[in-house]
């Protein structure tokens, strides 16, 4: 964790504060009409089947209260399925059933729930309950993912997932979540998580915090993080700066994850991605930015990052 507390220690060290991500950096670089491409995950997920990039598939979405009671006939032909709330943020809503019957359903943290508690649960997502803003939103049906087993030692239970920092269509920080027994099974730092960054040229494991607080071991596998390195992280990377031409806009965050069948897979994209990926990585996030905006213009996400991982450009 960073121990320095003076503001212009701060800016020394590059740290970028919130006030200078939303009107320098969000401000400038994301309009604000291109918001619902990346808000809406129903959205976010055809864009993404248009430029060919992996995600999971779409079994189908509920985005009335009457259409609750037959969700059942969604997901007739499929042995796991995931709800998650089109408008959702912060993995809030989301539930994962890795196992039914016509009234019994079990979730990736060993939860068993009944029938009545899932129809509630996708009518709360409908109200808005999990939504930015509290607005009626739409239930998504999709695919579950499976988790590599690379990470099986890393991660308790959940699903771990990857956030890259996108600048101007280039990698500018990234960093790995890994799920614990506090989190629920989640890969929300908010939560518990742990977040373990990377280094961007190698995928590899350079620091690692949980509530913001250093530490080298998986509070509950015991695993030693720096251990950790990202399989197939040119895939990962290319993903991520294919959220800029997908998006437009200049600045966000791509989740990825790695499945075990189908490789690195984008969950979703980010128009405000948050700033604790400075804190994972021990690293400020400014003159990196500062840095690629003298990067090339123009280039394919491809080009990109050929540039990119070019250690001198890292």
């Amino acid at each position: 964790m960073f121990k320095f507390i003076l503001p212009h220690t701060l800016h020394k060290a590059g740290i970028l504060g919130m006030n200078y991500r939303n009107y320098e950096i969000i401000g400038k670089n994301n309009p604000r009409h291109l918001y619902p491409l990346v808000d809406d995950k129903v959205q976010t997920k055809q864009l993404a089947i248009q430029v060919g990039i992996n995600t999971p598939e779409l079994i189908g979405v509920i985005d009335a209260q009457f259409k609750v009671k037959n969700f059942l006939a969604l997901v007739k032909e499929k042995k796991e399925f995931v709800i998650k709330p089109a408008h959702g943020s912060g993995g809030k809503g989301v539930l994962v059933i890795k196992k039914f019957t016509q009234n019994y359903f079990r979730t990736a943290s060993e939860r068993v729930l009944t029938y009545n508690q899932v129809y509630q649960h996708i009518s709360n997502i409908l109200s808005g309950l999990y939504s930015l803003g509290g607005r009626n939103d739409v239930a998504l049906f999709e695919e579950m993912v499976h988790f590599s087993t690379n990470f099986n030692r890393y991660s308790y239970r959940g699903i771990p997932d990857v956030r890259v920092i996108v600048y101007k269509g280039y990698p500018a920080l990234a960093m790995m979540r890994l799920a614990t027994r506090e989190s629920g099974g989640r890969a929300n730092l908010h939560q518990g998580a742990v977040g373990v960054g990377l280094d961007i040229l190698t995928g590899k494991a350079i620091a690692a915090v949980q509530h913001n607080r250093p530490l080298i071991r998986h509070p509950d596998t015991h695993v030693d993080l720096m251990g950790l390195q990202v399989p197939f992280w040119k895939e990962h990377l290319l993903i991520a700066a294919k959220g800029y031409e997908m998006s437009g806009l200049g600045y966000l965050g791509a989740d990825i994850v790695l499945d075990q069948f189908q490789g690195p897979m984008m969950l979703e994209l980010n128009a405000r991605p948050g700033l604790a990926i400075q804190i994972a990585n021990q690293k400020g996030l400014y003159h990196r930015l500062k840095e690629i905006e003298t990067f090339p213009k123009n280039l394919t996400p491809e080009e990109r990052i050929e540039y990119v991982l070019t250690p001198q450009k890292a």
